[in-house]
């Protein structure tokens, strides 16, 4: 169980893996994420500066000037930088229960929205609403993104979460995300 907000490191991460593939400018970095989110995400400079002047603090980037754009500062990805990614890629796989805590968490608050009693939350024309229709579509949209990106129509699955943990060897500490 996660204590609060997104995996930590996620957006350092995906600047990472952005600079590998070419030097950025943080505009440009900020439009891939939101790409990479399918739209639904888009970090604050106030979130991706920081992490661009860190990683060149780091040795992980360093500013480059381009003759093409002399105004723009671009960050380049330097050896210590793809040593850094190769550890942080190293270390990804364990974040995967992180990520599935979140998403998790938020489709619980999101139908408890809808039925639990405590919460009295208006419904208004024209509006996003919580209740079942709203809920079914993100659970469709879920579903289409998952046949997608794996290319392979969704079949449901009939285990219980114990049996998905034991049939995928997942271990007890993280089973719980701990």
């Amino acid at each position: 169980m996660r204590k609060s907000g997104p995996p930590k490191g996620l957006i350092a991460y995906l600047v990472l893996e952005l600079l590998e593939e070419k030097p950025r400018y943080g505009y440009e970095v900020l439009k891939e994420i939101c790409e990479i989110s399918g739209g639904h995400w888009e970090p604050s400079y106030g979130s991706v500066y920081p992490i661009l002047y860190k990683f060149e603090e780091e040795g992980w980037a360093e500013r480059i000037d381009r003759e093409d754009e002399p105004d723009r500062k671009y960050f380049e990805l330097t050896d210590a930088g793809r040593e850094e990614l190769a550890d942080r890629r190293e270390r990804c796989p364990t974040d995967a229960v992180e990520f599935a805590d979140v998403i998790l968490g938020y489709v619980h608050v999101y139908a408890a929205f809808a039925t639990d009693d405590r919460f009295e939350i208006p419904h208004r024309e024209g509006t996003w609403r919580f209740d079942e229709t709203f809920n079914a579509w993100l659970v469709e949209q879920v579903i289409r993104h998952h046949e997608h990106y794996f290319d392979t129509e969704f079949e449901r699955l009939e285990d219980s979460p114990e049996e998905f943990y034991d049939r995928h060897d997942v271990d007890e500490e993280e089973r719980s995300g701990r």
